[in-house]
Parts: structure tokens; C-alpha cells; sequence
């Protein structure tokens, strides 16, 4: 049975997650604290502290690089789900390489301000001082105080992607490719906390969401 190892509100292992639900195959969840990436260390040997991984028998698949859907191509390969096909490749690169700067800068920041809903209070301090050793001291106060500017940053990054449903039902082809399950990813991190909803100025976008929150496979 394959195995994601993950935390559950990161916003790169929630695209894997719902690959594998999209895919209909059996698999198990492991959740490591988002600070300690100890199991994740040991699995691949000492090579990559990140998430996700992904562990399918003696095999473990992991992404050490910024650009290559190590984990995501693996899985498409592996279960057969065409989500990367050749006629798409240079547009979809584009727009991952898109989703996972300007989008996903935004909607972790949004969602961190709400880390201590999100976490156990035991991880809660290494978690504070894991993101201000990283975006500075005081990063998160920053974010809620600047929420209201992040939204609409959000929003705005958000415009060319409402415009391209409006005239498909997914975002570059009749069926999801592996952007649809990028971006969905990035804003089911938006939407962890609870606190958001998607912007009511864009309902092809809110419509295709409900769409990727349910959509299988057709074998």
C-alpha cells in the first residue's frame, strides 16, 4: 500500500493527497509534526527533511528539487492517471512554477496566522520559532496584521486563473492535469483554518473547486 508522509495542512502535500484520492487507490496517511521531519530524514537516507514523501514498498519517492514533481510525475506514472501529458508540458511548468510562488505565498501566510488553531499546543512554539528563524521575528504578527492586503493579493493572483474557467471546465484541458490538482492544493491550505472562503467575485473558480473536491478517476 503506498504511504504519503505529510503534514496535514501543507500546502505541497495537499496536491499529492488528492491525487491519490482522485486515483481511487488505497492508501495510508502518516502525519509528522510540521518542526520535526525526523521520519522523513530516516526514509530517505539523510537526503531531504521535506514533505511529502511517499512511500510504496521498498520504494521512497521525494522531491529534492524545486521544479520537477518528482513525487506528483511518480504517481501519474505509477497509477496511470495522465495528468502530465506531453502536449501540456511547457504550459503546465509555467503555470506550477506560477501556482507555488505567487499563489502559495499567499495563502500559507494566510494561513499561518491561525497556526495555533491548526496545532496541537505542544508543537506550537517550535512551529512560531521554525517560520521566524525563516521570515524573521515577529513574521506572523506581520501577516495578521497585513491580512486584509494579503487577501487582496491573493485575490488578484487568483484573476487569470477565473478567466481560463471561464471557459473550461478545468484549467488546460476537459479533464484535471496536474495544475488543477497543484492549485487546488494551494487553496485547501488557504481554507484549513476555516476563517476564508474562496472570493464570491470569482464563481468559476469557486464552481471548479467544488468540482475538484469530489472528482475520481474514470477507469
Amino acid at each position: 500500500m503506498i504511504e504519503l508522509i505529510q503534514f496535514p495542512f501543507s500546502p505541497f502535500c495537499l496536491p499529492t493527497r488528492r491525487i491519490l484520492e482522485f486515483s481511487g487507490v488505497k492508501f495510508k496517511l502518516i502525519n509528522v509534526p510540521p518542526q520535526d521531519r525526523s521520519l522523513v530524514w530516516k526514509l530517505t537516507r539523510q537526503k531531504y527533511y521535506g514533505v511529502p514523501v511517499i512511500r510504496d514498498g521498498s520504494r521512497v519517492i521525494f522531491d529534492d528539487t524545486d521544479d520537477q514533481q518528482i513525487v506528483a510525475k511518480y504517481l501519474d506514472q505509477t497509477l496511470k492517471l495522465g495528468l502530465f501529458p506531453a502536449g501540456r508540458e511547457g504550459v503546465q511548468s509555467i503555470l506550477w512554477r506560477c501556482i507555488e510562488n505567487e499563489i502559495e505565498g499567499a495563502t500559507f501566510r494566510l494561513n499561518d496566522i491561525y497556526y495555533q488553531e491548526n496545532l496541537p499546543a505542544a508543537q506550537q512554539l517550535q512551529y512560531l520559532r521554525f517560520k521566524e528563524r525563516k521570515f524573521g521575528r515577529g513574521c506572523i504578527a506581520q501577516w495578521h496584521q497585513d491580512q486584509k492586503v494579503w487577501l487582496k493579493k491573493l485575490e488578484a493572483a487568483l484573476v487569470p486563473f477565473e478567466q481560463m474557467l471561464a471557459h473550461s471546465e478545468f484549467l488546460l484541458d476537459e479533464r484535471p492535469l496536474f495544475v488543477d490538482f497543484d492549485l487546488f492544493g494551494m487553496l485547501e491550505n488557504f481554507l484549513f483554518s476555516g476563517h476564508y472562503e474562496l472570493p464570491k467575485s470569482q464563481p468559476n473558480l469557486r464552481e471548479w473547486h467544488r468540482c475538484m473536491k469530489t472528482i475520481r478517476l474514470a477507469r
